[in-house]
């Protein structure tokens, strides 16, 4: 399979992987024939990047870091709750919600569960979603990448946890919100900026008063927007005064937020979103953070449609964790544009004169 633009998707392509719903179900199952009206639905609800069929490259899998399963799981748990959240009135410290802490440990455990289970852990974010589950499923991402840290750095079990509770409710503030809110394609007026900001504190004080939620998970809600030169919020905290759960869930949230497709901008590859990180150390994060988050992300993800310096186009077909500016590219496209109609491996480790310019 090949992952593409939208715009580049045509009727008669058949998607190669599901597409999921704002709770987690499938909204368009894998071998799929699109026509132009799914074309133009998917556009509608924001879905840019489609896994599409492929004969030549077939056996190229991208292969998330979590099961299906286990993604579906924990996107359910987190819109059940944040929805149920949404509905409740509009007031600060809500009653508790029974067992939340307990919920979510488990969901955490799970993905834990996996990430453990891997021999080789390379961020290679595979769901498709509707723009409409975004914060749904934008909250299982950042758990996920925590929990990647969490792991490189060592992290018992029950550190793992808070982070783990803390990273898939950081966001949970934004229940207090009006959803019109949370995807504005304009500028943000000043009152609304400061409603935006204060979705921190509104998620520490809704956790807080969970009994079975722990302090430092709930400073995952209040901090994650906290940086490392004091230009955050809520507080204006700096360096060591950030706990370092939250900086975590800070770099997880910046990542997934710019590699996914917003109302009011386009995504960024994930090679831009790290030379955005790297860009920001010590100054918007710790820089010993970043270099940990950097070495487990693949910059050209298996599947990506790539255009090399020499005008030949590619499909990423393998991914070194020790070299991952340099993965295999399947040639699918010569330079003049011929079709190849037997493609061949380009190992771009053993081509140092040439390079991906540019992602489809």
């Amino acid at each position: 399979m090949k992952k593409m633009h939208i715009s580049s998707v045509k009727p008669g392509d058949k998607i190669a992987r599901t597409i999921l719903s704002e709770t987690g179900h499938v909204l368009l199952g894998a071998g799929l024939e699109l026509s132009q009206r799914y074309i133009d639905r998917l556009k509608n609800m924001g879905i840019d990047i489609v896994y599409i069929e492929d004969k030549n490259t077939d056996d190229i899998v991208p292969e998330d870091v979590i099961s299906d399963i286990t993604r579906r799981k924990a996107v359910e748990t987190v819109y059940k709750t944040m929805t149920s959240l949404m509905d409740q009135p509009k007031v600060k410290g809500r009653a508790a919600v029974p067992d939340m802490g307990k919920e979510f440990r488990n969901i955490f455990g799970d993905i834990i569960g996996d990430l453990s289970g891997r021999k080789e852990v390379l961020v290679n974010l595979v769901n498709l979603h509707s723009l409409d589950g975004y914060l749904f499923h934008h909250s299982v991402n950042v758990a996920v990448l925590a929990g990647i840290i969490g792991l490189a750095k060592g992290y018992n079990r029950n550190q793992l946890l808070d982070l783990g509770v803390g990273a898939l409710l950081f966001d949970i503030g934004m229940t207090m919100l009006p959803k019109d809110l949370w995807n504005k394609k304009g500028a943000l007026n000043p009152e609304e900026r400061v409603r935006i900001e204060n979705h921190t504190e509104d998620g520490f004080n809704l956790l807080r008063y969970q009994y079975d939620i722990s302090l430092l998970s709930a400073h995952c809600a209040l901090q994650h927007h906290e940086r490392y030169d004091g230009s955050g919020y809520p507080r204006k905290l700096e360096k060591k005064q950030i706990h370092e759960y939250a900086q975590i869930v800070g770099i997880a949230d910046v990542y997934d937020a710019l590699t996914s497709h917003r109302s009011y901008r386009q995504h960024y590859t994930p090679n831009e979103a790290t030379e955005y990180l790297f860009a920001s150390g010590n100054t918007l994060f710790a820089l010993d953070l970043v270099r940990l988050f950097v070495k487990y992300v693949a910059v050209y993800p298996v599947a990506s449609t790539v255009v090399l310096n020499t005008g030949q186009v590619g499909v990423v077909s393998y991914v070194d964790p020790e070299a991952v500016h340099r993965p295999t590219v399947r040639i699918v496209q010569e330079r003049d544009g011929t079709v190849l109609s037997s493609p061949y491996e380009m190992d771009l480790r053993n081509h140092n004169n040439i390079i991906i310019t540019r992602t489809l």
